[in-house]
């Protein structure tokens, strides 16, 4: 997911920092492709929307928490069972295709 906000605001010309975590970049892209939930009246998208932003916060925490990116050294942390790795890999997937799609239609 980082992949594909990073291509979209380098697409737009949008300046982000390389530290820039997932959740201040999508709320970046967000912003720019009119995804986030301020940007609505209707109430029903507000909560998709919204939805949308919870997840990507979720996906975030979930490879900072547990993926092995960082690396844990002799620490013991929990492995998620194959359930919750598919349900982050098709979430990631569903949300990226979503924002290129946007993106493209948009643009």
């Amino acid at each position: 997911m980082e992949g594909v906000l990073k291509h979209i605001l380098d697409e737009r010309n949008i300046t982000y920092h390389k530290n820039t975590n997932l959740p201040d970049m999508y709320k970046m892209v967000a912003n720019e492709l009119n995804l986030s939930p301020e940007q609505h009246d209707l109430k029903l998208f507000k909560k998709i929307l919204g939805g949308c932003s919870s997840i990507v916060n979720g996906l975030g925490n979930l490879r900072n928490a547990h993926g092995d990116a960082h690396g844990k050294g002799k620490v013991r942390y929990y492995k998620p069972d194959i359930r919750h790795a598919e349900l982050a890999v098709n979430l990631a997937g569903s949300m990226s295709l979503f924002l290129i799609q946007t993106h493209q239609d948009d643009g």
